[in-house]
Order: structure tokens, then sequence, then C-alpha cells
């Protein structure tokens, strides 16, 4: 599973949203997620909506980033970016499995080609099993930030993230986790939310905050739409879709919408509704949480820390092994497909009119239902792949996820507001 490694430098990640396209055409800033080894892991999770590209008609394939394409790679990003900071993250499938001497071979590019007084920063989100000393002692060297997937307890994280022979990855992943701490590696972890442990959030929380001593949390849904494997968001069947609440919505029933691992919405939106209690009586200001800060900082009149409730996106796209880039790393498909750096800057293709149409996209295609909703600057439709349903009028485009982000919203949003306005006061004096 990849997801935007965050970042705890920052209280706005301005450069994984979008405010405005054409103001920040003065200043270029934008996010790449760098595939270096394509959808290849040494896991095989159940819930991976990455591994099927290899076998995509018309998609990426399989390979590794050979050195040409990461030079093209580093010295165009670098100089299409006009911003005093150039964040490179390198996601997969699993990209350690480049090995060091690629990233070795990364820093010494950046060093190379970067810009006077230009920041240049990575981060690696890693499933973990792979990291030992000699890496931790990379990373710290080089300050990288890491990302490190991990779904709960040992009993739960089990569950779906096994290796290709089925084993358990638990313990390699909770082993890494001290080695980094041990190095003085920053390191967030990122859960994800499936049909198995969407039923046990403070088991999940508090595992990831009392046992593994995490202070940077970030938890994404898992929602795959069944044909995922072929079918491209928005370019699914409109008469499967069936209308939000009715039977075939849930993760369970045999005529389902997703896959049996998705996690059911009204169940993600209780799952949020407790961590964001268990947060808020306990951890403000000591752990970030993804989706409670961005809410907080929503109601302070600050963008969204998260992509996937910012009004906009497209801002931030992936890079394939072989130099391709889509529109983003859930829109790995021919159809999204925007150009390759070997024939064209990626400046040039985030800018395009297709990649600015594809950003606007988000807001200009919000049903009715969504635009006439009180939490519509919370939620902004979450993310447009989720988009698969139809709203109770019949009108298509609804989230799956909108009847658990309703009951969260419901939920948390009165202690947000008092927060947002307790935080603007103190910073007013």
């Amino acid at each position: 599973m990849t997801e935007r490694t965050f970042d705890p430098r920052a209280t706005t990640l301005d450069r994984y949203s979008a405010p405005q396209w054409l103001g920040d055409r003065a200043t270029r800033r934008f996010h790449v997620m760098a595939k270096p080894a394509g959808s290849a892991c040494n896991l095989d999770c159940t819930y991976c909506f990455y591994l099927s590209k290899q076998r995509l008609p018309g998609g990426p394939g399989g390979g590794h980033m050979h050195d040409d394409v990461l030079e093209r790679f580093v010295r165009d990003y670098i100089a299409s970016v006009t911003a005093d900071e150039v964040v490179f993250s390198w996601q997969g499938g699993e990209p350690t499995l480049m090995g060091l001497d690629f990233f070795r071979k990364v820093v010494a590019l950046q060093r190379k080609y970067a810009k006077p007084g230009q920041r240049i920063e990575n981060d690696l989100q890693t499933n973990g099993t792979l990291l030992d000393e000699e890496w931790a002692r990379f990373l710290k060297e080089h300050s990288f930030l890491v990302g490190l997937s991990i779904d709960g307890p040992k009993d739960v994280h089990d569950h779906y993230r096994v290796t290709k022979h089925g084993e358990p990855t638990f313990d390699k992943v909770f082993a890494a986790a001290e080695t980094l701490r041990r190095f003085g590696v920053r390191y967030n972890t990122l859960t994800c939310v499936s049909r198995y442990n969407a039923s046990r959030p403070l088991d999940v929380y508090r595992f990831l905050r009392r046992e593994l001593g995490s202070t940077y949390l970030q938890f994404i849904p898992i929602v795959e739409f069944k044909g995922f494997e072929t079918t491209a968001p928005q370019k699914w069947d409109p008469r499967r879709l069936p209308v939000v609440g009715s039977p075939e919505t849930h993760p369970d029933h045999p005529d389902s919408i997703v896959t049996p691992w998705s996690v059911d919405a009204e169940e993600y939106g209780r799952f949020l509704s407790k961590v964001w209690d268990e947060w808020q009586s306990r951890d403000v200001g000591k752990v970030l949480v993804n989706f409670c800060e961005t809410l907080v900082a929503q109601h302070m009149g600050l963008p969204a820390q998260i992509c996937v409730h910012s009004e906009f996106c497209g801002k931030g796209v992936a890079l394939e092994h072989d130099g391709s880039a889509y529109s983003c790393d859930h829109y790995v498909y021919p159809e999204y497909r925007l150009g390759n750096i070997r024939e064209r800057s990626l400046g040039d293709m985030v800018f395009s009119p297709q990649q600015v149409r594809f950003g606007y996209a988000k807001s200009e295609a919000l049903p009715a239902h969504c635009r006439q909703c009180e939490y519509l600057a919370d939620c902004w439709g979450e993310c447009p792949k989720n988009r698969f349903l139809r709203a109770p009028d019949g009108e298509a485009g609804l989230n799956y996820l909108c009847p658990g982000l309703k009951i969260f919203f419901h939920h948390a949003v009165p202690t947000a507001r008092r927060m947002a306005k307790r935080l603007n006061k103190s910073a007013a004096v």
C-alpha cells in the first residue's frame, strides 16, 4: 500500500494540496511520488492496489528505474520546482528493493543538481522488512523521513500483511521501528484501515502510541472498486453504480461494489470518531494524527494537510520506474498517463491542460448532494477514486465513504471548531 509520508516539520503541507493552479505559475510547487521499483514488492498484502500494475494492459509493467531515468528525474524535478523546497518521495511497491547503492546515487545526484538556496528533502515509504542498521545509518546521515507501514498489534497486522509465502511480517516491522528509533531516524506510521481492523480503533491506536511509540500517525481507508485491477477511476460502468445505503454498498454483500477487504463506510466513521476522542482527550499537542490535524487546521482557516480533504487535487503526480508520469498514484492507468520524462518536463506535464482539468474536476464533478452538505468544506468529496456511488437522488459521483465521513464530522466538528477558536485566539495574542 502506498501513501504520502506526513512531514512533521510542516504545519500546513501545501505541497500536497492544490489551492489555485494559475496562482502557482510564478512559483511552481508540486510533488512527485517516485516508484523506482515500480509495483515490485517482497510482500503480498491482500489489500494492495499496486501489485496488479505489473499486469495492467497498457500500464507501466514490471522493472526497475535505470540510472539514466533516475538522473533525468532528479535533474528535471529540481529544475521544474521553483519554490524553496523540493521533496522527493520514494514509494512503491517496495522502494528498498532497489538497495542502498541506488539511494546513494539519489543523494549524489541531488547534490549535483541542487539550486543555490533550495532545500532538498527525501522521504521513504516502506514496509520495513528489509531495514537494518546499515539502512538506518544511511537514513539518519541523509535526514530521510521514513513512513513505516504497520496496521496495529501483531494479530491485526499479520492478517493481511504477509510475505509471498504467506508468512507473517509483524516481528520484522516492529524490529525495524526499534532500529529507526535507536539510530534517531525520524519516522511516521502508516496504518491502513480495512474491513478487518476497523472494528478495533482503540486497540490499533493505543498499540501505535503506547507500544510502538509513534508520534506521527497516518490512517488511510482501504477502499477498492471491484475490478480496480483493470478499470480506472471514473471509467466504471455507470449502470453498475448502486445508490448510497443499498445492500451492494457493503463489503460483505455477494454483489458488493467493493472488494471484501474494503472497509465498511459506517464502520470507518466510527473508527475515526473513536480515534478522534482518544487523541483529543490524551494526545493533543503530543501526537500528530493526519485526519485530526487537518480537521482542526481547516477550521482555523488553513489549507487541508492531506490531499483527500483539499478542494482541488492534481499537484501530486506519480512517476513510474520507466519515467512515465501519471495524474496520481491511484490513477496509474493508461487513461491518466501524462507523458514520460524522457520526452517531456515534469513541470510541463503537471501544469498541462490535461492535468489542470484533472485537478479541478475534484471540485467541479461533485454531485448536488455534496454541494448542499453542511460538511462540504471539511470533506470536499474525499478522494475522487472512491466516488462510485449514486446520491439519494440518483446522481452519480458520490463517495463510497460518505455515510462514514458524515458520522465522523457530526461527531468531531463541534470540538474541532472550539479547538480552532482557542488556537486562533492564542496566535493573535
